[in-house]
């Protein structure tokens, strides 16, 4: 691990999600910047002294010359946007799978870098996208796929919060400080944090691709020096239309990311914080509510569940699927099968470049006069 060391939210996150199928144990890390709390960090972890690495650059580097049994098999890198890419790239230079948190890079120029290094290594990198790790998530893919509403026409996807409603950056608290800090986010801090999260859900959920948008960017409280709120209006490669609203400043909102997809037949909505249900709609026939852990959902539902139906599966168990199924992609590759499409069921590199091209396109959507702008990679 990189990053994630005393005090961080989201290394213990990955963590728990990376040991609960007992497929991964934690080997070694770089936990810290600061040396001496990466060696406490790691000891606190169990691990001896000497796989508490000083620096990132220093544990690629010892542990690529150690024999392959011996050694890390993958890198999950944990740290503020502006610490992905040289992390990442140096692990895929040395032999290392990657797992990185989104978004995946600083810029769009870094994230075409890493997949062509993808490409030319044949490695794998995980994109932590961890709302698409939701059997009810993967439940409505399966059914847009199959074609049960017909040709998609509308797509309508928020993602409101309410945690940065004050200047929470200068009362001291560290997650507001570098989400709101251009070195260390980039060129967008709502959009980039959480937009991308909903554009994603978009994509995945839909099958489809988005080709256009107009965007309309704003900066709410006093003085923030990035985005914290922002509407865009959505064209998708088959002619359906969207709508994606991401705020950071919807006072009383915990993390209420929404989807709804409507088709010719019918449509569907899905709702983060009440995870386990997926309502179904149709047009000549009641609404359905369909529930995680029972028998009549999808095969790919299935394995990505853990317990029977009524037992609820949260944000924990979704970030924990991502982790599962990269796992058992490597430990296929390791004995010379080839992974099941069930197995490959996690964002890529692809992903992260279509990510970064979000917010970059946004962006300059919000800054342009122009009522639409093609979304260009």
């Amino acid at each position: 691990m990189i990053g994630g060391g005393k005090n961080a939210f989201i290394g213990a996150v990955h963590r728990i999600a990376a040991n609960m199928d007992g497929l991964i144990e934690l080997h070694c890390g770089a936990f810290s910047s600061n040396p001496e709390l990466s060696l406490e960090s790691g000891k606190e972890l169990g691990l001896t002294d000497d796989k508490c690495y000083a620096s990132y650059i220093q544990m690629i580097e010892t542990e690529a010359k150690l024999p392959r049994e011996e050694r890390m098999d993958f890198v999950s890198i944990v740290t503020p946007n502006h610490v992905h890419f040289a992390p990442a790239m140096l692990a895929l230079e040395n032999g290392f799978h990657v797992v990185l948190d989104k978004p995946m890079t600083l810029t769009l120029a870094e994230a075409k870098l890493l997949a062509l290094k993808v490409k030319e290594t044949g490695l794998y990198l995980c994109l932590t996208h961890t709302y698409t790790g939701y059997p009810m998530v993967k439940q409505a893919r399966e059914m847009v796929a199959k074609n049960d509403f017909g040709a998609i026409r509308k797509i309508m996807v928020e993602y409101p919060q309410g945690w940065l409603s004050t200047d929470f950056e200068n009362v001291g608290n560290k997650q507001a400080i570098w989400r709101t800090d251009p070195s260390k986010s980039g060129i967008s801090g709502c959009m980039g944090d959480i937009g991308t999260h909903a554009a994603h859900l978009a994509e995945y959920i839909s099958g489809l691709k988005i080709t256009q948008i107009c965007a309309d960017i704003n900066t709410v409280v006093a003085n923030r020096r990035l985005d914290d709120d922002g509407n865009v209006l959505l064209k998708f490669d088959n002619g359906a239309n969207g709508i994606l609203v991401a705020s950071q400043i919807a006072a009383g909102e915990e993390n209420s990311l929404k989807i709804k997809v409507y088709g010719e037949k019918g449509g569907l909505e899905w709702h983060q914080m009440e995870p386990n249900t997926l309502i179904v709609k149709w047009l000549d026939a009641p609404a359905q509510l369909y529930r995680t852990g029972n028998g009549y959902l999808s095969p790919i539902a299935a394995f990505n569940t853990r317990i029977p139906s009524g037992h609820p599966e949260g944000y924990l168990e979704a970030f924990g699927n991502l982790y599962k199924n990269f796992a058992l992609t490597l430990q296929s590759k390791s004995e010379g099968k080839e992974p099941t499409a069930n197995m490959l069921d996690f964002p890529t590199v692809a992903d992260g470049v279509r990510g970064m091209a979000f917010i970059e396109n946004v962006i300059a959507s919000g800054k342009s006069s122009q009522k639409w702008t093609d979304f260009l990679i």
